[in-house]
């Protein structure tokens, strides 16, 4: 008997880990167009930007972002073509690089902050079972070995509290029209770190904006 619980609840801690890994570690909390610009031609062209501070991570976003645009039909251009160099950039320098992109618009995607979720499983106690007798022939509870064993037994069928932390990182995208610079697309978001490798998070964020904005018909 006390087997049979302890795999019962071992198979619902398993389908909820489960369940969380297959969850997308990507959702848009909000998203805003600029009613001066909806409905009107589509983005043909961008330049991608990354702000982070890991250059590597700048690169690896920055080219996944253009593989996803380019293929619904969106022509970009990886910022880190023009301005290799990592760090911020002046008003000048950016005012350069979208000229020298020769492109009409201008999308840059930024790490808000982070935020560290503690999460408590309380897990579940099971006791010994209550036996008919005290003496030798007792299933659970008193004397003999019916008791010891019954004891003994609900120890391994027991799941003990477990403390797990997740981070979630908040992020915003805002595409610009690189004449004016006004907004004409944006969107907020969090992604979950822990569950996958960072080039997969990465690659479902890409697939995420793209989708959203070809629904939104910004592109």
């Amino acid at each position: 008997m006390l087997n049979r619980i302890h795999i019962y609840l071992s198979a619902i801690a398993l389908s909820a880990l489960m369940l969380a890994c297959a969850s997308p570690p990507t959702r848009v909390d909000a998203q805003w167009v600029n009613p001066e610009f909806a409905g009107k031609k589509p983005v043909r062209d961008m330049l991608v930007m990354s702000a982070v501070r890991d250059s590597t991570n700048r690169r690896l976003f920055e080219d996944q972002m253009v593989a996803a645009l380019s293929a619904v039909g969106v022509k970009a251009v990886q910022s880190y073509r023009f301005a290799p160099e990592d760090g911020p950039l002046t008003e000048q320098r950016l005012r350069s690089i979208v000229s020298e992109a020769g492109v009409s618009h201008a999308m840059v995607s930024r790490v808000g902050n982070v935020t560290t979720q503690v999460n408590v499983s309380p897990g579940m106690m099971v006791g010994p079972g209550w036996g008919p007798g005290w003496g030798m022939g007792g299933l659970g509870w008193g004397g003999g070995w019916g008791g010891f064993h019954g004891y003994y037994g609900a120890a391994w069928a027991a799941l003990p509290p477990t403390v797990t932390t997740s981070q979630d990182v908040h992020a915003d995208t805002r595409l610009f029209d690189a004449k004016s610079a006004a907004v004409i697309w944006s969107a907020a978001t969090t992604t979950s770190l822990g569950y996958d490798s960072v080039s997969t998070i990465m690659n479902q964020f890409v697939q995420l904006i793209v989708s959203t904005m070809t629904k939104d018909g910004v592109i």
